[in-house]
């Protein structure tokens, strides 16, 4: 009996530090909810462009120039502002979803669909362009497009149009001007040192100030219509233009459309 007794003591003394050892554990806590890193484009504008600022955005593809080395350079627009990412990695079959075409022979024009992505990368600055450099770009296929509208800096070119950097635009009734002392129209090339398929340089004039556009050959290649259109100007024509706003030590637009009057 008294044996029973000792065993019966020993089994409740070990029930009891199991229910205490049970009280002192700690409930188990729900995992934290992912932070949302991605920020708006009155956040990025405001971070500087020395390279220290890591971003993450979300925005839609306008317009991309061609793959190479496992990316491209992105033209990208929201309802608020717009980005270039230069040179961003990119999933091949990825960009492919981007462009009507991913054969860049004759005729490509990298005009994309407006599919919404996200960008990470750095923000840093070229010359005057502010872009995002390092990026890698990963879509976001829930359907969501968005194309944007050619927005008139015609006014705004001879004051600061650097507001509208990266945007889709359009500047109206500008006069061709000679490219070099020799009066070419258009230049292979800055210096006029390329050949057809070279990136295409000319000048336009509008209220005394002269501007130099270009048509980037990776994004309208040789035997585009904007391509050949470049090709077929004279000095003298008063042309309307469309394209976006990239920045070299001042405004000069890539130029994807042009319209002889």
């Amino acid at each position: 009996m008294k044996k029973l007794l000792v065993l019966l003591l020993g089994i409740m003394m070990v029930l009891s530090l199991t229910a205490c050892k049970k009280q002192s554990e700690p409930e188990p806590q729900p995992e934290p909810e992912p932070v949302d890193d991605v920020i708006s484009y009155s956040e990025y504008a405001a971070l500087p462009t020395d390279g220290s600022a890591t971003v993450v955005i979300n925005a839609y593809v306008q317009a991309v120039q061609s793959y190479w080395d496992g990316g491209a350079t992105f033209y990208l627009q929201d309802k608020d502002g717009a980005y270039l990412a230069y040179a961003a990695k990119v999933d091949e079959a990825d960009y492919a979803k981007l462009v009507s075409s991913t054969d860049y022979s004759a005729g490509w024009t990298g005009l994309a669909n407006g599919m919404k992505v996200r960008v990470e990368g750095t923000k840093s600055e070229w010359s005057g362009e502010v872009e995002i450099v390092d990026g890698v770009v990963t879509l976001i296929d829930d359907g969501d497009k968005w194309l944007s509208e050619a927005y008139d800096i015609t006014a705004a070119l001879p004051t600061d149009p650097a507001e509208f950097m990266n945007r889709r635009v359009k500047m109206s009734d500008m006069t061709v001007v000679a490219a070099n002392d020799e009066g070419a129209a258009f230049l292979y090339s800055w210096d006029g040192s390329g050949e057809p398929g070279s990136d295409l340089y000319f000048n336009v004039e509008k209220d005394d100030m002269t501007y130099t556009f270009v048509v980037e050959s990776y994004l309208c290649y040789d035997g585009s219509e904007a391509y050949e259109a470049v090709e077929a100007l004279q000095v003298g024509q008063t042309v309307d233009l469309e394209g976006f706003l990239y920045w070299y030590e001042g405004p000069q637009p890539h130029i994807v459309s042009v319209t002889v009057k």
